[in-house]
């Protein structure tokens, strides 16, 4: 559910819309920002009901899963 709800955020905020995106994909493949990330944390607060406080940089999208995914339980 976590995985589905950050690649459907990532996808409206990047270039990756209609690319396969794993886990391993990069931000910085994905042509996202620092901008655009907070916007996308903003989003995923919003759609999932929690907060999410950036307590270090995230490099791929199963770094940001995994995070959001210890917020949610």
């Amino acid at each position: 559910m976590v995985y589905e709800k950050v690649v459907e955020v990532l996808k409206q905020h990047s270039s990756l819309d209609g690319l396969e995106v794993t886990r391993e994909t990069t931000f910085k493949d994905a042509g996202i920002d620092s901008l655009d990330f907070v916007e996308i944390l903003m989003e995923l607060e919003e759609s999932l009901g929690i907060e999410l406080e950036l307590e270090e940089n995230f490099e791929n999208v199963g770094e940001l899963v995994d995070f959001v995914s210890a917020k949610v339980k």
